[in-house]
């Protein structure tokens, strides 16, 4: 039998984009799901499409990242039913467009409550456990934005270069466990990113993107084959090797340039 049909995966931000997708793919592998997010009904109707799909069990939990006492309520949820957490999906996040002294301040430190702190809370209290099975992982989904500066989205930007920093650390710390860390980086993708946070419309960027279905298949797979990081699409590849080979002050200009042009 795969020993994927034997995981148990719980996936944060899964009710839509590229959590989401990540569900159905590990759906396909036989995994059982414990899917999270804020909007219960399209949790509900995401576990029994794959039910329906895949037989497999699927646990729905409605939670809000952006409070502080969320994480350790999870854990102590699943530990309460019994569930051990093979992998974990650290999907959830939003983004904010525009100078951070003109974007409220509350909305900023949401975003570090759900980008960083509930990411690191959560990988702090099911990763022992891996440890100790000497099986399972954890997917962090970051972004292209974390290899450089982010002059009108800092705070996003700043989120994911240590969702970077923090998963390839972490993949390097956990070498020959048999665990894996992977940290899954887009470009742009079609996802409902930053749209809303807490029913408060957020700036949306309009360029052109790829489809989260391709994104997540490709960080799954990344993720199956034990690789440390995952950037879907080689034009991706490039722009990275001209971020770490320009002067900071050119990056800094550019990524100002492109997000002034997202408002």
């Amino acid at each position: 039998m795969n020993a994927a049909n034997s995981e148990t995966v719980l996936i944060t931000g899964a009710s839509s984009g590229i959590g989401l997708e990540l569900a159905r793919c590990f759906a396909a592998d036989g995994c059982r799901l414990v899917l999270l997010a804020r909007n219960t009904e399209a949790l509900e109707t995401l576990a029994k499409e794959l039910r329906q799909a895949h037989k497999i069990d699927a646990l729905v939990l409605t939670a809000d990242l952006s409070l502080p006492e969320t994480p350790a309520r999870i854990f102590k949820e699943l530990q309460g039913r019994g569930i051990r957490v093979d992998v974990l999906v650290n999907n959830a996040g939003f983004g904010a467009n525009g100078a951070f002294a003109g974007l409220p301040l509350q909305w900023q430190l949401e975003m570090i409550q759900v980008n960083i702190t509930a990411l690191t809370n959560l990988t702090g209290l099911f990763l022992p456990g891996m440890v100790e099975r000497r099986r399972g992982g954890v997917l962090n989904v970051g972004s292209l934005a974390g290899f450089l500066p982010g002059p009108g989205m800092a705070v996003y930007f700043a989120s994911k270069a240590y969702v970077l920093s923090f998963s390839e650390a972490l993949a390097e710390e956990l070498a020959g466990t048999g665990l894996t860390v992977t940290a899954l980086c887009p470009g742009p993708t079609a996802t409902n990113f930053g749209n809303v946070s807490h029913g408060q419309k957020m700036r949306r960027l309009n360029t052109r993107k790829m489809p989260a279905a391709t994104v997540a298949s490709y960080g799954h797979r990344a993720f199956r084959k034990g690789k440390p990081l995952a950037i879907p699409g080689w034009p991706y590849h490039v722009l990275i090797f001209l971020i770490r080979i320009l002067p900071r002050w050119c990056v800094r200009k550019m990524a100002g340039l492109f997000n002034r042009a997202k408002e």
